[in-house]
């Protein structure tokens, strides 16, 4: 019989569960799991735990933490960044109004991080104020490459942020 609750664990890529303190993608499991979407499509399951489309980790307390969508996750330079973890860091700056990172291609790393900011109306702050404002509170790979500002960031009628408008920006300026 079943644990009661739900259980909810961390794999990494090879489906092996991760120690305290690793990143891992999070399952979890109950007596009324999920069976699957009505078009027919399902989320990936391992020891009978379904995959929630999130990757975190747990601390040596127990606690977990969710560092962003494991669809969102980048490699740059060999190492796992998750855009939400910098746009998190990012909208507590005092003179950050709104923030996105995205991840862009990079002919060097693969990958890289790139932050889109809109200040605070009255406060000012530099690529290189906010650059180092990560780089003092998170590892220095996950430091955005660029910095760009805008007035606003695109949305959806019911607010969510297109990533995808922005990575789009990006080509398109690029091209330029």
């Amino acid at each position: 019989k079943p644990p009661r609750g739900t259980v909810v664990k961390l794999y990494d890529e090879e489906k092996r569960e991760v120690p305290p303190g690793e990143t891992g993608r999070i399952f979890v499991g109950n007596e009324m799991l999920f069976e699957g979407y009505t078009g027919g499509g399902s989320k990936d399951v391992i020891d009978g735990l379904m995959a929630t489309g999130d990757v975190g980790r747990f601390d040596e307390g127990g606690r977990m933490f969710v560092e962003g969508r494991d669809d969102e996750m980048i490699v740059s330079g060999g190492e796992n960044v998750f855009p939400k973890e910098v746009e998190d860091l990012l909208s507590r700056h005092d003179a950050v109004a709104d923030v996105a990172a995205v991840g862009v291609e990079d002919e060097d790393f693969g990958q890289r991080l790139r932050a889109f900011v809109v200040l605070e109306a009255g406060k000012q702050a530099s690529e290189d104020d906010l650059k180092g404002y990560v780089k003092q509170n998170l590892a220095r790979y996950k430091v955005p490459r660029e910095v760009v500002f805008l007035d606003e960031l695109p949305r959806n009628v019911t607010g969510k942020v297109l990533k995808r408008e922005l990575v789009e920006m990006d080509a398109e300026k690029s091209e330029a």
